[in-house]
């Protein structure tokens, strides 16, 4: 894999989010993604780097008779293949793994495999034993830290036929936490509240009566999970904790994991664990009254009685039969199938009538009093058909018995667990057009009077059921390209038995079609969501974005490598690529592999099935055709300058003003905390160190020219220091405990945005010989205040403030030499406030009049509140998905999303810009294909921003716009 790779950005506009209905790209379709907003990586391997000794590389390649890939950032080969070497023939197969490990020290590297590898599972076909071995540090668990050793047993011998994985010989972090698990939770809450709610202040952010939490930070909450050590360089301790809940302006379930640097508590990486297909629409106005959620577990399965066949009518007409039970208790026949199960008298396939259900009340946990969707007769009615029920039922035993027939598997995890689908789920009351697998079940929504349920399209079901299979072999790590690769996979074996299912050929131009049958009135190609068969290659169609968004890609880049498995399915055959594929998942891959390690998994699961010379070259083929070959990432360019390289950073941005430029940077291997810098904004010079290195995070940094100020992160709170770029010693102007945000200074006066612990927001600003900060609005429970912008004396914020019986939302500046506030003219009743931009001449800002339909208006008066317009608007063929903006008296830069329901290039995260005149002409900033964020204004209209193009966090400029990109 690739360095480490990351991503900063914006908070993401819903979580979760994912694949949405393609569009064509250059005549196929295409992939997007959402706002972009946490760390992110090219590869989630790449959370690695460190130095390899040369000896050991020699090692590797020279001194073994075995074929050895070498691994990156680590001196264990990532693959070892075509070796037959006796092992221990008694005792257990992990024991004899670890024992060959110890034996192979030279090859291996690994100092002690007893102590620092667990066992987690054994898989056991035949004579084949493949082992997966669970690296430890001092005790604690590597995050993605893998290793499989497989071998074969027969006659009363064992001989190792190969390995591969991930085993990280050079870490050396201490394992104390100087953070504990109540602070670590608490941190972990916070960061995901910005990061799905902190882009604009709205009724949410408004305290409780009798000073009780905002609805937003009441919306969720954190499950400590423990500590782990994050393979970065020498690697970083960090609490593992779960946050869960609701989006507190959509509604949609949260499911993030957050890791908190054990050190000093910041949020060094976090992404969404929810496994969708694809993403569902958001809840009409008005609907926001939340139900409460059951905590308890899925019920037990049952008696497990021979069920009756009965029968059913899918969507499309066609009766087929189910397995059923007769419940006596209920007097009914119902949608649980033990008769697939019964040799392994464990568990069995049941399908749950989830209508009335919100979708929050069941990602990972099990709603209350639902039921197996149920019938008087063996015959289910119109009803189960309507709602999913059959399909999905149908569905589930057809996936389970691909599983099981074709590869042996006796369900998900390959010990006969219960296959639990819930059917019927809404959205606050509305539509949920959308399916995931949320570790422990499948959850299908309502469907829509376009599209019908999600479990109402065989490749849906198989994709889901399948990141069940996933999860339980290599466990990809749902970010990055692991992520993408765990997506690619799903895509690929749901697409198979889909296919196969219908008795469609390979060459059927719907046959990489995904969610094709989902629509009422479209046809297939107009409805599917994906399509395998769309061509995707790394050098043109690989998006570099960061976890925030798309977790990092997991849709957005997935069709690069699934094209390449269904090629191989093509030209090889259906069969012999099925067993490739799921040989290269079970017995090869391990959870951080990326797109390389996967080619060379399937490689080598090829010729472990001794495939012929003919078949193994078209496999190789099939990669090279999609560019999926060693160090493909350095084939990506971009048109714009570089200031400031691999910045390895995350959560944190940019500074600009006077001609110089401010951010956040970790070394090069990302593992220290991060420290601020400052330079030029016209290149010259080298960047200057403006924060000291004390363990702390050192982030969002801002900058005039003259001086610089930034915020020191650890775990006793946050304290606001400054600079002079000048130089001279750093001071501390705040400290708090409050979540600070949105740094801002102007000559004396430094302003920002405070959160405390209760989720309520206000601007707050220190001018010169102040001991404590001034506030905008006192910090009265009843008014909120955010999104701060300084230009001179005057201040911009959003303000929300009550009216009557209501709160009303608006945009206030205020003039700190007389102390006078002026509310801007609106145009309509905005719902949200976003970013706000003040310069010499207008103030700016982000409007949301129309709050479920994501697309927001730009808006611009005059200083005293008057001229109000539209610089690009709410509604219409061009309104963006603004989510942030910056300003010089030249231009206005605008950070959005075209409203476009695709996945591509030019609908995620780009830079607009605007004159200040409030014409409707725009461009685009720059035309690179990766993630656009955290942009500021430099003076006349060049912009500096982070860039994701490459897959790195880079620091760039441009001094005007490209155009229009097309």
């Amino acid at each position: 894999m690739s360095p480490d790779q990351r991503c900063s950005g914006v908070p993401a506009r819903t979580e979760g989010e994912s694949l949405r209905k393609p569009r064509a790209r250059s005549g196929r379709p295409t992939a997007k993604s959402g706002i972009a907003g946490a760390a992110a990586l090219i590869g989630a391997a790449a959370l690695v780097v460190s130095t390899v000794p040369a000896q050991a590389l020699a090692a590797q390649k020279g001194t073994d008779p075995a074929e050895v890939i070498p691994g990156k950032g680590t001196s264990t080969p990532s693959l070892v293949d075509g070796i037959r070497e006796g092992a221990k023939a008694g005792g257990s197969a992990a024991d004899a793994a670890r024992g060959h490990l110890a034996d192979k020290h030279s090859r291996y590297r690994i100092a002690d495999p007893g102590r620092d590898l667990k066992p987690l599972q054994t898989l056991t076909s035949g004579a084949s034993e493949t082992v997966r071995l669970q690296q430890k540090h001092h005790g604690i668990d590597v995050l993605g830290g893998q290793y499989v050793v497989r071998m074969e047993k027969k006659d009363g011998k064992r001989v190792v036929t190969g390995t591969s994985g991930t085993y990280f010989t050079g870490l050396k972090a201490d394992t104390k936490a100087e953070v504990g698990e109540e602070l670590a939770v608490r941190r972990a809450v916070g960061a995901t509240l910005a990061g799905i709610g902190g882009r604009k202040l709205g009724r949410n952010d408004i305290a409780t009566p009798q000073g009780g939490k905002t609805k937003a930070a009441a919306s969720l909450t954190g499950t400590a999970r423990g500590l782990v050590v994050l393979p970065k360089g020498a690697g970083v301790l960090a609490h593992h904790v779960t946050v869960r809940g609701s989006d507190p302006a959509t509604g949609r379930p949260v499911l993030r994991e957050v890791y908190i640097d054990a050190k000093a508590g910041f949020p060094v990486l976090q992404y969404s664990s929810i496994k969708t297909f694809g993403t569902a629409k958001a809840p009409a106005a008005g609907q926001t009254a939340a139900r409460q959620a059951g905590d308890g577990k899925a019920p037990a399965a049952g008696d497990r009685h021979p069920g009756v066949a009965g029968s059913g009518v899918k969507y499309d007409g066609t009766t087929v039969e189910l397995g059923l039970y007769f419940d006596t208790a209920r007097g009914e026949y119902v949608m649980r199938d033990s008769s697939r199960m019964w040799d392994s008298s464990k568990n069995v396939l049941a399908t749950w009538d989830a209508r009335g259900k919100d979708v929050m009340e069941t990602s990972g946990r099990w709603p209350e009093g639902i039921k197996e969707f149920g019938s008087k007769g063996p015959q289910f009615p119109k009803e189960a058909t309507e709602a999913g029920a059959v399909d999905a039922h149908w569905a589930a035993g057809k996936v389970y018995d691909y599983y099981k027939k074709v590869h042996g598997r006796d369900s998900l995890d390959g010990r006969g667990t219960a296959v639990n689908s819930l059917v019927g789920v809404d959205h606050f009351g509305m539509p949920y057009v959308n399916a995931f697998w949320d570790g422990t079940k499948m959850v299908y929504g309502s469907g829509d009077e376009e599209y019908k349920s999600l479990a109402a399209d065989l490749d849906v079901v198989g994709h889901e059921m399948t990141h069940g299979v996933v999860e339980n072999t290599a466990n990809l790590v749902y970010a990055g390209q692991s992520g993408a690769l765990n997506e690619a996979i799903a895509d690929y074996f749901g697409n198979a038995i889909a296919v196969d299912a219908a008795g469609m050929s390979m060459d059927d131009p719907n046959a990489g079609l995904l969610g094709g049958d989902l629509c009422r009135r479209k046809s297939p190609r107009e409805c599917a969501f994906r399509d395998l068969n769309d061509g995707a290659t790394t050098s043109r169609n690989f998006l570099g974005v960061g976890f925030a968004n798309d977790s990092g890609g997991v849709h957005l880049n997935s069709t690069i490598f699934s094209g390449a498995l269904w090629d191989i399915r093509e030209d090889v055959g259906r069969t012999l690529a099925d067993k490739i594929a799921y040989k290269a998942l079970s017995e090869y891959m391990t959870p951080l592999d990326g797109f390389t390690e996967g080619r060379n998994a399937v490689i080598a699961a090829a010729k472990a099935l001794k495939v012929s010379a003919k078949d193994l070259n078209t496999v190789k083929r099939s990669f090279n055709a999609h560019g999926i070959v060693p160090n493909w990432e350095q084939a990506l360019g971009v048109d714009t300058d570089l200031l400031f390289g691999r910045l390895n950073t995350a959560d944190t941005g940019v500074g600009a003003g006077g001609g110089w430029w401010a951010t956040s940077r970790s070394n090069d291997d990302g593992t220290e905390a991060y420290s601020v810098y400052a330079g030029r904004t016209d290149g010259k010079g080298a960047p200057k160190l403006m924060s000291p290195n004390d363990g702390r995070y050192h982030i969002e940094p801002a900058t005039d020219g003259k001086s610089v100020v930034w915020l020191a992160y650890g775990p006793a709170g946050t304290d606001v220091l400054s600079r002079p770029l000048a130089g001279g010693p750093v001071k501390k102007l705040h400290s708090t405990t409050d979540t600070v945000r949105g740094l801002r200074v102007d000559g004396a006066v430094v302003a920002f945005e405070a959160t405390d612990g209760l989720g309520s927001r206000h601007v707050g600003y220190l001018r010169t010989g102040d001991k404590q900060p001034a506030w905008v609005d006192d910090r009265r429970e009843e008014v909120g205040s955010a999104q701060p912008s300084l230009s001179g004396d005057r201040l911009a914020y959003a303000k929300i403030y009550p009216e009557g019986d209501t709160y009303r939302m608006g945009v206030e500046v205020l003039d700190l030499r007389t102390g006078q506030k002026k509310l801007m003219n609106q145009l309509g009743t905005p719902e949200g406030i976003g970013a706000t931009a003040i310069t010499g001449k207008h103030v700016y800002w982000i409007a949301d009049e129309v709050v479920d339909e994501g697309q927001t208006a730009v808006r611009r008066a005059n200083l005293d509140g008057t001229g109000t317009a539209d610089i690009s608007k709410e509604k219409g063929a061009d309104a963006l998905y603004a989510f942030d903006l910056t300003a010089s008296d030249d231009a206005v830069t605008v950070s959005a999303q075209l409203p476009d329901s695709s996945y591509r290039n030019e609908t995620m995260a780009k830079l607009w810009q605007f004159g200040t005149d409030a014409t409707p002409s725009r461009a685009r900033v720059s035309c690179n294909r990766g993630e656009q964020v955290w942009a500021a204004a430099a003076g006349g209209r060049q912009v500096v921003w982070i860039d994701g193009t490459t897959g790195y966090t880079d620091l760039v400029t441009r001094n005007r716009p490209a155009g229009s990109c097309g």
